[in-house]
């Protein structure tokens, strides 16, 4: 239904008015906020360390140039304009799949939003002038509400059920906190994030077996540049008004219906005729619950590289190796795990290796330790050592009713894996059940972590009193963005 006020589907209302006119009062999402922010811009300058792939994708389109007053791309000399600038850092974020992440019908990474509103608030602040740049604190309210957008209509809504790729959440998200960041009258959000819905969605073949590859590290930068793109055409024609001060549109007007209307608008098209729910009030909880991946791995796989430390341990205390002594290895997880990481056959790119839940747990018993970013790359030992394999085709996955059903309760929202391990002489060991992964809200460490992560990031660019300096920096509301973003230039 639409909006008696606007005419405008109901859900783009609701998403305009929140970004326009909530005020976000929660200290503790702008605490976890602040970390949020630097574990991604951490994320980022890790991609640049390790993968070569993801250097290859970024700086400017035709080589050498230069944008006055640009985007400033984080660990490298590169001035963008900020349409390329949201897909390099947005793209940079999320490369190695270590970015945070949120749980529900579909699984998605909110910080994925920061490649759009960093790039928007970096080259914004430096072209307004010194009265009027962009603060800090005003990129963490952005950063929040897009936290929230995109968390919120993940709940009930499974495009993934569609073929669709979650991303396209970050292009709404984005799009809607970037006309607000831009100044865009809410009549131009409305039609801006009107065309967000309506503009080609990505399929999610690139993340399934026998598709997954490298364009799912780049996906989010993808939608971060779609949404900087929509939301710069509203801009041009922000000044667009009547006499009465009512916003005419310009090229940028808008399609009121684009989610409801009949055969053609995005329901009927392509979430099979479905309504697409908000499952509570947009406020702050995403931020205050979002998930902190501390270990290297696709998010419901973490508590499963958890539990195989542990079963490591075990095997090594009692002088058993993995490759000679194990049978059979058994697994129990949750119902998204089993459609996203339970994969069976050639595994042929890293981003085929890190989405798949049997590789994980083969390196960690084989190698007794935690699985990092290298031990998915091409480069690695384990990428080609048969014992991966061997140990791969002894594994049983299965979903425990229970794991999914507490995956999805938002009062309980667990990750659990467990790993059962019979050994060759008809042993079998005691089961590892880890239910809240390290990174978990509900582990009292996390945030500390996500520190300590940043740091190890930081430190592979960066000497620690640079590192130290950022991380006093982003306690500072009033500092301007531009000034932030300038502490990562290489």
């Amino acid at each position: 239904m639409g909006d008696q006020g606007t005419g405008y589907d109901q859900l783009l209302v609701s998403i305009v008015r929140y970004v326009y006119h909530e005020k976000i009062e929660s200290p503790y999402a702008y605490r976890r906020a602040r970390v949020a922010l630097l574990d991604a811009f951490g994320c980022a300058i890790e991609s640049l360390h390790l993968s070569q792939d993801c250097r290859d994708l970024v700086g400017p389109v035709a080589a050498g140039t230069v944008v006055p007053g640009g985007f400033r791309l984080p660990g490298t000399s590169h001035v963008l304009d900020p349409v390329k600038g949201a897909f390099d850092f947005g793209s940079l974020i999320r490369y190695l799949d270590h970015n945070d992440a949120y749980p529900g019908a579909e699984w998605g990474h909110p910080s994925d939003n920061l490649g759009a509103i960093v790039a928007v608030a970096d080259w914004l602040s430096q072209t307004r002038g010194s009265e009027r740049r962009v603060s800090l604190r005003t990129v963490l309210t952005a950063q929040i509400k897009a936290y929230e957008i995109q968390g919120v209509l993940q709940q009930k809504n499974a495009f993934n059920a569609h073929g669709l790729d979650h991303t396209l959440l970050v292009k709404i998200a984005s799009t809607a906190v970037t006309s607000w960041l831009l100044g865009l009258p809410e009549e131009a959000a409305l039609a801006v994030l009107s065309h967000a819905w309506i503009d080609g969605h990505p399929l999610r073949t690139f993340r399934q077996s026998p598709n997954a590859g490298p364009r799912k590290g780049w996906a989010a930068g993808d939608a971060c540049m779609r949404a900087v793109h929509l939301a710069l055409i509203g801009r041009r024609s922000r000044d667009r008004v009547d006499k009465a001060g009512r916003w005419q549109g310009g090229a940028a007007a808008g399609l009121p219906s684009a989610l409801t209307a009949p055969k053609w608008g995005f329901r009927d098209t392509l979430f099979g005729g479905g309504e697409i729910v908000q499952s509570r009030p947009f406020e702050s909880a995403v931020m205050e619950s979002v998930f902190f991946k501390l270990i290297t791995a696709e998010g419901h796989g973490i508590s499963a590289v958890e539990a195989a430390v542990e079963v490591a341990a075990v095997l090594k205390a009692r002088n058993l190796r993995a490759e000679r002594d194990v049978r059979a290895v058994r697994i129990r997880t949750q119902g998204p795990a089993m459609t996203i990481i339970n994969k069976e056959g050639p595994l042929r790119n890293p981003a085929d290796r890190d989405h798949c839940l049997q590789y994980m747990v083969a390196v960690v018993l084989l190698k007794g330790a935690v699985i990092e970013t290298a031990d998915y790359l091409d480069s690695s030992p384990w990428a080609s050592d048969e014992r991966v394999d061997a140990l791969r085709a002894k594994m049983t996955v299965v979903e425990d009713p229970k794991f999914t059903a507490d995956y999805y309760d938002p009062k309980v929202r667990t990750g659990a894996n467990a790993i059962t391990v019979e050994l060759d002489d008809g042993r079998v060991l005691d089961e590892v059940v880890v239910e809240y992964p390290v990174g978990h809200p509900r582990r009292p460490d996390t945030l500390d972590k996500v520190l300590e992560k940043f740091r190890v990031n930081m430190g592979t660019a960066f000497d620690e009193q640079e590192t130290e300096k950022i991380v006093r920096s982003v306690e500072d509301d009033e500092l301007a963005i531009e000034d932030f973003v300038a502490l990562f230039v290489r």
